[in-house]
């Protein structure tokens, strides 16, 4: 084993060990996480895997294949945050809504 790929396997680990400790999600998220680390390390320890799979798929190199999968991954990302973003959003607007409309009802006893 090289070095570059106990890096890439430590890195690989510590992430998903950060994961699931850190950041607990619905089980789909954690299955699409453990099995999307897993795909990477067995890429790493075999990197001739990729090259077959892309072949198979048309892709002239597996490094390139491994770069489309990761812009497809971080488009998913960007997306699934965007959604989160304006869900939190709505929320604080409504909870903002909410306590005008209920200050706005009750007199200031200060007056």
């Amino acid at each position: 084993m090289t070095g570059i790929q106990i890096i890439l396997i430590s890195g690989f680990l510590l992430a998903t060990v950060f994961y699931f400790i850190r950041w607990r999600n619905n089980i789909a998220d954690l299955l699409l996480f453990f099995f999307l680390s897993l795909a990477a390390i067995l890429f790493v320890l075999f990197p001739d895997w990729t090259n077959l799979i892309a072949h198979k798929l048309g892709v002239g190199r597996g490094a390139d294949l491994v770069l489309y999968l990761c812009v497809l991954l971080f488009s998913f990302l960007i997306l699934k945050l965007y959604s989160r973003l304006r869900k939190l959003e709505k929320t604080i607007t409504d909870l903002i809504r909410k306590e005008a409309i209920k200050s706005s009802e009750t007199p200031d006893k200060k007056a």
